[in-house]
């Protein structure tokens, strides 16, 4: 048995049915980072970071990923294109395929956690083929104290082999590759691709149906921040809108970047121990926090270095979706622990590219509801015959891949939690003004921070007509006035020079809403469908 000397104790995975005793337990990050090189899995970047290749998978398959449809789940789950069903009789036939897979390999094991505060606490075991992704989970889940060790019991185990491959014909599965849920006996099945985000997407998915249905606490899909005050912020936001950005405050101390529970009595906690951040583009000048975190103990993935382990971030040949994972204490200014109490602020955070959203905005209960079962942003299509054509897209609270239950359950409990608490809800838009991209401009960071400082000190105002202008087509309230904001920004209409064009696209896209909205209608309350724009076109 192999054990590392800051262990507390050997570990056995016979109750598992791998017998060998092949068993890296509990290794520290700088044993790991050194097997990985010595095996020749990894390179040292110039930074000291450990950079590796994830191989065929550069990011999550959503279309392999399933869970098991058993007594359950078959009444709770949301099931569909998001959700995809398992039979239990296949999975347990695979997972003892997997296991006969692994009772052949140098297995890597690390037992861990995740939740940050104790009530909610989920102990996890992760049994890895490689050792670079036992590495990952050391960064991104929690980690136990020595004494914590001494009497683990894990509730949850992800079992993680890259290099084994199904066959769909016999497995049930849809191709080689799987990530397969199974909340009867708490495994997480992962195969067929060395993509690290599967193992920590598996864990915020199990958490995403615990949650609410045993334990009355939101999930969500979030970063989060916590002021001088002790106020905390929660900030959604798909990819590109300014999610990471925005929460990483100066002035405020980051509790998480992704993945939080707020609990019935008002205290939202990060689940992770760790951050996985793209690195696209990456500068010191642009995310100079980021930028300080890649250094010895974070892991880089697929990205291009050059003889002298000088990473270029600008160089997208292997994938977009460029990463680095690293422990939160990389990161100077943080809550310790990842919790915070009295929630005042929700920002919902889209980069709307038609141009049309308010920069800021409040948002009613309902309203917020329906934005948080929306989740929307658009991206910017490739141009054609020189035009450019925004697409509208939407991913319901804000992180629909990984969410069990209907989008309407979480958007109600946030609605009920809105109300018990006071708190504020704002939509941003981070996208463009003065018209859609390629005509407009993107909204300047500047202006973005002093709207989101101006919301959280309060110097935003109540909501009244005096302070606020109701939006005659999304019918939400635009503040007037913003310190540090020229009044003509805070109007988007009043950007455009252009009234017509601006009512045509803002029809567009509210029909682009209603459309959306229409699959989750049938288990929306009336009060969440009449919080989204109810006026039409012509």
């Amino acid at each position: 048995m192999k054990d590392s000397a800051s262990a507390t104790k050997t570990i056995s995975l016979k109750s598992y049915g791998i017998n060998h005793d092949n068993v890296n337990y509990q290794l520290s990050p700088e044993e790991l980072h050194h097997i990985t090189i010595e095996k020749g899995m990894g390179k040292e970047a110039s930074s000291g970071t450990l950079a590796v290749n994830t191989g065929e998978f550069t990011g999550r398959s959503p279309m392999d990923r399933f869970i098991v449809k058993d007594d359950m789940t078959k009444d709770k789950v949301w099931w569909g294109n998001i959700n995809i069903p398992f039979e239990s009789d296949k999975f347990d036939a695979l997972y003892d395929k997997v296991i006969a897979y692994l009772n052949k390999k140098e297995l890597y094991v690390r037992d861990s956690y995740a939740c940050a505060d104790p009530d909610y606490k989920l102990n996890i075991r992760v049994i890895n083929e490689y050792p670079w992704s036992n590495m990952f989970a050391y960064n991104m889940f929690l980690r136990p104290t020595e004494e914590e060790l001494e009497e683990f019991d894990p509730e949850w185990t992800v079992v993680n082999a890259p290099g084994f491959m199904a066959d769909p014909k016999v497995d049930g599965t849809r191709q080689h590759n799987f990530a397969i849920l199974n909340f009867g006996r708490k495994i997480a099945l992962i195969g067929g691709t060395g993509y690290t985000g599967e193992i920590k997407k598996g864990i915020f998915s199990a958490l995403n149906f615990i949650l609410p249905v045993y334990k009355n606490t939101l999930p969500m899909h979030c970063s989060a921040n916590v002021g001088e005050s002790g106020d905390t912020a929660i900030f959604f936001g798909l990819s590109g809108t300014g999610k990471t950005t925005l929460s990483t405050d100066p002035n405020r101390r980051l509790i998480g970047d992704d993945e939080h529970g707020w609990t019935p009595d008002n205290t939202v906690f990060n689940f992770e121990g760790g951050c996985y951040a793209k690195v696209i583009d990456l500068s010191k000048d642009k995310e100079p926090e980021i930028y300080g975190a890649i250094k010895k103990g974070a892991i880089l993935e697929n990205v291009v270095m050059d003889d002298n382990g000088i990473v270029d971030f600008s160089d997208t040949s292997i994938t977009q979706n460029t990463r680095v994972s690293y422990p939160i204490h990389h990161i100077e200014n943080i809550q310790q622990p990842s919790i915070g109490k009295n929630v005042k602020n929700i920002f919902f955070l889209t980069a709307d590219a038609f141009g049309v959203l308010p920069p800021i905005s409040k948002l009613t209960p309902a309203q917020a509801a329906y934005h948080f079962i929306s989740g929307y942003t658009a991206k910017v299509a490739g141009t054609e015959a020189g035009v450019v054509e925004p697409q509208p897209s939407f991913s319901a609270c804000f992180g629909a891949p990984f969410m069990p239950l209907h989008p309407a359950k979480y958007a109600e409990m946030l609605s009920k939690k809105m109300k018990e608490s006071g708190v504020d809800v704002w939509l941003v838009n981070t996208g463009w003004t003065g018209g859609p991209y390629g005509v407009g401009t993107r909204m300047k960071l500047k202006y973005t921070r002093a709207m989101i400082s101006a919301a959280l000190s309060g110097e935003l105002g109540l909501y009244n007509y005096e302070k606020y202008h109701i939006h005659s087509v999304f019918g939400v309230a635009q503040p007037r006035e913003c310190p540090g904001v020229p009044t003509k920004v805070l109007s988007p209409r009043a950007t455009w020079n252009d009234d017509e064009a601006y009512y045509r696209t803002a029809f567009k896209l509210t029909n682009a809403f209603r459309e959306n909205f229409k699959k989750f209608e049938e288990h929306a309350s009336e009060e969440i469908r009449r919080g989204g724009p109810q006026r039409y076109a012509f």
